[in-house]
This record gives C-alpha cells, sequence and structure tokens, in this order.
C-alpha cells in the first residue's frame, strides 16, 4: 500500500513538472534537454554574428502553417530575452515563389521597423483570414492599412537591399542544410524544434536551456 501511494505522489509530481514544463517554467525543465534525442548538436558548427552575444537563429516563413501556430508561443518568450542574446528571424522559401514573396515582405517590414508590431498580424491575416498577401500589390495596401506608407513599402519591397537579404538568408538556409521548419539554431551548434522536444509550447523552455547550455560553453 506504501509503495503505491509513493508510486501515485511520484506520478502527480512528474505531471505537475511536464505541465509547469509545458507552460515554459524553464526552472523546472532544466536539465531535461538529451542531446541527439530533444536536440541536436551539429556536427559542422557555423560562424555567428553576434559578437559576444549567444544568437538565436530562427528558420521560418509567413506561409507555413506550422509557423503560425508557433508564433503565439514565440512571441510572450522573446518579450523576455536576455540582454545578451541577439535573436533573428531567416525567412525562407524553399524554392517557392510565393514563399519568396513573403520573404521580401518580412525584410520590407524588418527595414521598415515595423517587423515585431506586425508579424503576427501578418500570420492572422494569412492563415485565418485568407489574404493572399504573396500578391505584392496586395501587400502594399495591407500594410497600407496598418499606417505604412505605400510608396515606401513599394519602394523598399523592390529595393537592392531587400533582396540582398532574401539572398542571405536562402544562403545561411544552405549552410545550415535546412530541411524543414520551423527550426530554432542556437550559437551555430544546437538545433532545436518541436519535432524532437515534442509540442509548441515546450519550445520556449527548450531554447532558454539551450541558450545557457551556449552561455555556459563560451565561458569554458
Amino acid at each position: 500500500m506504501r509503495s503505491t501511494s509513493r508510486s501515485l505522489a511520484a506520478r502527480r509530481s512528474f505531471l505537475a513538472a511536464l505541465a509547469l514544463c509545458a507552460a515554459g517554467v524553464t526552472g523546472v525543465c532544466a536539465q531535461s534537454l538529451v542531446e541527439g534525442q530533444n536536440y541536436l548538436r551539429l556536427k559542422n558548427p557555423q560562424p555567428v554574428e553576434s559578437g559576444k552575444n549567444v544568437e538565436v537563429l530562427y528558420f521560418f516563413s509567413f506561409m507555413c502553417p506550422h509557423c503560425r501556430d508557433f508564433d503565439p508561443e514565440l512571441q510572450p518568450w522573446l518579450k523576455q530575452l536576455p540582454a545578451d542574446v541577439d535573436f533573428r528571424r531567416v525567412p525562407v522559401d524553399f524554392g517557392r515563389e510565393d514563399w519568396a514573396a513573403m520573404s521580401k515582405a518580412y525584410y520590407t517590414l524588418e527595414s521598415m521597423g515595423a517587423d515585431k508590431t506586425l508579424t503576427s498580424d501578418v500570420f492572422v491575416t494569412l492563415h485565418d483570414r485568407k489574404v493572399r498577401l504573396s500578391q505584392p500589390n496586395t501587400f502594399f495596401d495591407w500594410a497600407a492599412s496598418k499606417g505604412l506608407d505605400r510608396k515606401k513599402v513599394e519602394d523598399t519591397y523592390n529595393s537592392f537591399g531587400v533582396t540582398s537579404k532574401v539572398n542571405r538568408a536562402r544562403q545561411l538556409a544552405k549552410n545550415y542544410n535546412l530541411q524543414s521548419i520551423p527550426v530554432v539554431f542556437i550559437d551555430g551548434k544546437f538545433q532545436v524544434s518541436a519535432q524532437e522536444v515534442g509540442s509548441h509550447a515546450k519550445m520556449p523552455a527548450a531554447m532558454t536551456e539551450l541558450i545557457a547550455k551556449a552561455r555556459a560553453e563560451r565561458s569554458k
């Protein structure tokens, strides 16, 4: 009877920890990730562009429904990002014309300082309201409805700077041997996705743990 009580107590404790982990309470999940199972260590680490800070690259596309599902989990986490972490979105197109158009749309918003405020709106407009923002004029009109100067949006979208950023994103995707999205790379060495950790909800805690791991390895 005593062993049964202990088993029930242990099970309740484990389930409570899982619930906290899914909610993003990172202290509960410390040391919980298993290399090769919950995340991958890259055989060929990639150079980072973050200097002394830990770099977090998030490969995504506005066209990707899984990225849209992940966004509500990601946004609260971004608001609590430590000062020594550089987070960057990297839009990818996998050679698809409409996805490439949305890569340009992302870098247009970023160049105009509107990416942080409008990213979630783009996902909702594309996937929930079914507006075809991959059509340039539709995107320009939509951006104008959000308070941006339509002519400036169009000029930025068609600019050399945005084209260069899209090409750079394609090169990064190639360097990281990207196969699917959404996926996150921590400091050029760790790869993690919802597929490995179990759900989008568990990703914030996993990223936090891997950032801590990357930070500790930098200090060695």
